[in-house]
């Protein structure tokens, strides 16, 4: 086996907004190897959820549609960490709706994050935010220049 067989994409997400709704930002720092790559992008009108789950989805439609390797992905956000490892099989099974019949909020982008995560070996970590952590305090930077540069997409 080797050496770069071992190597594992490393993903910090992190979403933010102005007002909650109001205008918003994303942002995603991509770590393999020595290797870094920011992404970061916004919206005028959206909810801090929303960007929390385009930071993940804009950093995984980033990469190469045949990458098959390991990626780690830190998210603060434990809305986009249990909607993705736990709450969407019981949304799918149900026709996107949730326990209570009413329909998945951001539905639109749950099925987008889905179809990109389709295949892929993600783990999905939780870290706890603005708690001094390099990976997401970057992430959280950049999320902030979405905020500023809103919709300039």
């Amino acid at each position: 086996m080797s050496h770069k067989s071992r190597r594992k994409l490393v993903i910090y997400t992190d979403g933010a907004c102005s007002g909650n709704p109001g205008p918003g930002g994303w942002g995603a720092l991509l770590k393999y190897g020595n290797h870094e790559k920011e992404m970061y992008g916004g919206e005028q009108d959206t909810t801090n959820n929303r960007m929390e789950m385009m930071a993940a989805i804009q950093a995984l439609e980033s990469l190469k549609p045949d990458y098959n390797g390991k990626i780690e992905l830190w998210t603060d956000s434990k809305y986009l960490k249990d909607g993705i490892t736990k709450w969407i099989v019981g949304w799918k099974k149900r026709g996107w709706k949730k326990a209570d019949k009413k329909p998945v909020l951001n539905m639109d982008l749950w099925k987008r994050l889905d179809a990109v995560a389709e295949g892929k070996s993600i783990d999905w970590k939780w870290v706890k935010g603005h708690n001094g952590d390099p990976g997401n305090e970057r992430a959280d930077e950049l999320a902030t220049k979405g905020v500023n540069r809103r919709g300039a997409l």
